[in-house]
């Protein structure tokens, strides 16, 4: 199947889904199994935001909805808190803990790394595997800056961990808050610049094609933004669970693609029958977008 690349003809008129096709990658000669298993993407609680509650209220109303749902655990995309707010961590803390499922943070950049390490994991930079899928969580927001920041140091445990999964045959998700894809007007313009490790880290994970099929961001608050000039890897911002906001970047052909949903929600993912569905959940109302993503 021919992938479907930047075409934003092509996006709107399958209204509903993107399916990249993928080879099956070898282990010692022969194909690895298709993943089946399910997850959830969180991103931007903000709690504290405003100074008040409605964040912390929103994020109760959400871990409700993510007991019951479906899901072997949740990756939550950074901006746990608001502004650096140390007294929201055990709120928060409290909150996740009624979900029942394992939770894998990354700080944003309202998550100073040294609280982020105090309350939530010492280890920032870190990944587990999953039923065939390597996850690589990695901090690359600063709380100065909107612009994400990548050290060599970082590049090279990216690129051991993408190496080491390769070999064994896994694919391969990263994850991270800030976006590193180019993005200006009408976007938001917030992303890792070349001179902050952007042209060294695209070099790395190229390296590992065709096992890297996900870049997941947080930081963007436009519902689900992403783009995918560099398929078979998607880089995807998700939605936040307090707010999102309409730049119409559709209406503005903005390159990458941006559906017509922004109200607050998570996404459901499902790996099944060779293909990442995603689904885009409003809290407290029905799925109102899904994509299908092939991954092997």
């Amino acid at each position: 199947m021919k992938p479907l690349l930047n075409s934003r003809r092509s996006f709107l008129a399958t209204a509903t889904s993107i399916t990249i096709a993928l080879p099956r990658l070898p282990l010692i000669g022969k194909p690895v199994k298709t993943p089946e298993f399910s997850f959830i993407i969180v991103s931007d609680t903000h709690l504290g935001r405003k100074d008040n509650d409605s964040a912390a209220r929103q994020w109760k109303k959400t871990a409700t909805e993510l007991a019951k749902a479906p899901g072997d655990f949740i990756l939550h995309l950074g901006d746990v808190v608001d502004q650096g707010r140390e007294l929201q961590y055990p709120i928060y803390q409290g909150i996740r803990d009624t979900i029942g499922k394992p939770v894998h943070e990354i700080p944003g950049n309202h998550d100073p790394a040294e609280l982020f390490a105090k309350h939530l994991r010492k280890d920032i930079d870190t990944a587990f595997d999953h039923q065939g899928v390597r996850f690589v969580l990695f901090n690359n927001a600063s709380t100065e800056s909107h612009d994400g920041f990548l050290t060599s140091k970082q590049i090279q445990w990216i690129d051991e961990q993408c190496a080491e999964a390769k070999q064994r045959g896994l694919l391969v998700v990263l994850c991270t808050h800030v976006p590193v894809h180019n993005n200006r007007h009408p976007d938001r313009g917030w992303y890792v610049k070349p001179k902050d490790g952007q042209k060294e880290f695209y070099e790395a994970v190229a390296k590992h094609a065709p096992n890297v099929v996900g870049l997941f961001h947080g930081h963007f608050h436009n519902g689900l933004r992403g783009w995918n000039d560099r398929a078979p890897m998607y880089e995807i911002c998700f939605p936040s669970v307090i707010y999102n906001l309409n730049r119409k970047l559709e209406e503005q052909k903005a390159p990458g693609f941006n559906p017509n949903e922004f109200r607050p929600g998570y996404v459901h993912a499902q790996c099944k029958d060779g293909q990442l569905h995603l689904q885009y959940r409003v809290t407290g109302g029905e799925a109102s977008i899904e994509k299908k993503w092939k991954v092997a």
